[in-house]
């Protein structure tokens, strides 16, 4: 079933359609195995690098950025099965054999797609969630991922993720300041937290408004390292919301994480729900991305 889904799901005509909406890029999520494609350890199958291949090559053709975004790390750096966790365990960054198995997979990736005009960047790491991911493995994998794609590219910015859970939003900013075209990823949802049960659609707008436009502004620093929203959605707790409250909703978002000096990507461009499926959204009229 996995080589049907590659073939069908996202195809030619999605860079077409991202291009013609006025997008400049993709952030595409792979998994630590890519790097033993075609043959990765079971449970894994193999076909995801020629997808990704098929996707620089779309890129290309129609002049749109691709961000390659490691979302699975060996070990789980998160409890979430998007992480490819098994049971919740999140194993990450617990030795420094870990840490150099994930630089591997970030060389293999660079040196791959390093000469291709569409590689914009590579995010090192999705969402690694405190406080099992620390601070203290996190710096060293960020050093030597930031050098493993050094070695094959001068231009590619370099993505380095905050942590979810408890953290404190600035903590790799001097860090991620010492290394030139660093970016950092800030992940804004309200959709995931009990907080916004009972909120309505004027509380929710006001809270992206306040909290996390002012957090973005706390991270958004001068002669900092960019920043990138690098995944939103226009979804949430709101029951029966309408289409314009929807619209009011994706806006606001819009219009405040559009400070983020590297820009933002929405989760995600295809869905089988509609709401966190972009092409649906604009082709729809909820999302208008034209000014």
């Amino acid at each position: 079933p996995s080589k049907n889904h590659w073939s069908t799901y996202i195809v030619e005509d999605d860079f077409k359609f991202i291009s013609a909406s006025g997008l400049t890029a993709v952030r595409i999520p792979v998994g630590w195995w890519i790097a033993s494609d075609p043959n990765p350890p079971a449970p894994y199958v193999g076909g995801s690098l020629q997808t990704l291949d098929n996707a620089f090559k779309w890129a290309e053709k129609y002049k749109l950025g691709v961000i390659i975004d490691l979302h699975a790390a060996p070990g789980s750096q998160n409890p979430w099965e998007h992480s490819s966790s098994r049971d919740g365990t999140q194993e990450w960054g617990t030795s420094d054999a870990n840490i150099a198995e994930t630089v591997q997979v970030i060389d293999f990736l660079a040196s791959r797609y390093a000469k291709s005009p569409s590689l914009l960047a590579v995010e090192l790491m999705n969402e690694p969630f405190a406080p099992r991911a620390t601070l203290e493995s996190l710096m060293k994998y960020y050093h030597d991922g930031y050098n493993a794609v050094r070695k094959y590219s001068s231009t590619a910015y370099v993505i380095m993720s905050n942590r979810l859970g408890p953290h404190d939003p600035t903590e790799f900013l001097q860090f991620a300041n010492g290394f030139p075209r660093a970016v950092i990823d800030v992940h804004y949802y309200t959709v995931f937290n009990d907080l916004f049960n009972n909120l309505t659609v004027q509380q929710n707008i006001d809270f992206i408004k306040s909290n996390f436009s002012s957090e973005l502004k706390n991270v958004t620093t001068q002669n900092g390292p960019l920043t990138f929203v690098g995944e939103w959605v226009a979804e949430w707790r709101v029951p029966n919301a309408t289409k314009e409250e929807y619209q009011r909703y994706a806006k606001v978002q819009m219009d405040v994480y559009g400070q983020a000096t590297f820009g933002w990507s929405y989760w995600t461009l295809k869905n089988v729900n509609n709401h966190w499926n972009l092409e649906w959204m604009i082709n729809n009229g909820y999302i208008s991305l034209k000014t």
